[in-house]
């Protein structure tokens, strides 16, 4: 088998970004050594049987996190690390549980600041129910750590009726968020650009356990959740695509933005389908669940604003596509790598 190459011999900060270049990194260095039937879905969090359990499974995802700067508008590296654990089980129908903190600090890095990050954690830990059960601390030299690194695992157990992933898609299906889109890059991007705006940019930074909770227990036949963090709608799309060898469309017209986050994507030049969420979900549910869905997201805070963004189709097998607001229709490109680097 001849593996896919490299287009450079040295990491950049692009293969930490979600798109193609993760990709490549991942299909040309990380899986040919580490492949097996567990791992190979490459999906948000891996499901794993427990043997003698009678059916029970568990979800286990884990992440790091090297947002700059630690506090920013609607949230922190805290409150952030917490949510994206949970969001990840969450999205494959697992109830958090469990959750591990890995601490690497910089030397020099305030307590006080510290303290800040731990009662974050803590506060929105106990909100959602996940445990801290497990834990580490290094300290690095000063200027070594940018003040404070976390990373987290997340063990869940699966609750969905019924499986969900990008497999498990069909044409007619509908897609759907739970609200507006770019909300966390822009605010994070806006703060170190000190670029200001008569409406405050806010991160959406929010755990989602008891939205998708609501969502599994009111009968939508669900077929798949992703959450919407690195490459944000766009490299979603192009992933369900690819998995599942359907065509999903998604029109302009449709897709919820914030005036102030549109301003501030055309400001800098980013797409805002392409912008990191930390509080968004894309779901594709059955045709015919698309107006309960709909429902029970809006009976949610966090679901307030969601909106019917487009469909799942035969035509087109593999692309991502976006109707646009004239009328046209372009592919949607898996994002490059990381257009806005350190905000997750």
């Amino acid at each position: 088998m001849t593996l896919p190459r490299l287009r450079t011999d040295r990491v950049l900060l692009g293969h930490g970004g979600g798109g193609l270049l993760t990709k490549e990194l991942l299909e040309a260095v990380i899986i040919p050594a580490l492949d097996n039937p567990l791992l190979h879905p490459l999906d948000d969090a891996a499901l794993l049987p427990v043997e003698g359990s009678g059916g029970v499974e568990l979800a286990f995802t884990t992440d790091s996190y090297v947002v700059s700067p630690l506090f920013f508008p609607g949230g922190d590296i805290g409150r952030l690390c917490v949510a994206g654990t949970v969001n990840d089980l969450a999205v494959k129908g697992a109830r958090p549980l469990w959750m591990s903190l890995g601490l690497v600090l910089e030397e020099g890095l305030a307590i006080a600041e510290l303290e800040r990050v731990i009662r974050s954690i803590a506060e929105t830990a106990q909100a959602v129910g996940i445990r801290v059960v497990t834990g580490d601390t290094k300290v690095v030299e000063r200027g070594r750590g940018d003040g404070l690194y976390i990373n987290t695992a997340g063990i869940g157990q699966v609750v969905a009726p019924a499986p969900l992933g990008p497999g498990c898609i069909r044409p007619g299906d509908q897609i759907i968020v739970n609200g507006t889109l770019g909300d966390h890059g822009m605010a994070i991007m806006a703060q170190r650009s000190g670029i200001s705006f008569s409406t405050e940019l806010l991160s959406d930074c929010a755990p989602l356990w008891d939205l998708v909770w609501m969502v599994l227990q009111s009968g939508v036949e669900l077929h798949a959740m992703r959450d919407l963090t690195r490459g944000g709608l766009a490299a979603a799309l192009c992933d369900f695509a690819e998995s599942s060898g359907y065509g999903l469309r998604v029109r302009e017209s449709d897709l919820p933005v914030r005036p102030e986050v549109r301003g501030a994507c055309d400001l800098l030049g980013f797409e805002p389908i392409a912008v990191a969420n930390e509080g968004k979900i894309m779901f594709v549910c059955a045709q015919e669940s698309a107006g309960l869905l709909m429902a029970t997201l809006r009976a949610h805070p966090r679901g307030q604003e969601a909106a019917v963004i487009g469909e799942v189709t035969a035509e087109a097998p593999g692309m991502a596509l976006l109707v646009t607001s004239i009328g046209g229709e372009r592919i949607i490109d898996m994002p490059p790598g990381e257009t806005l680097p350190r905000i997750c």
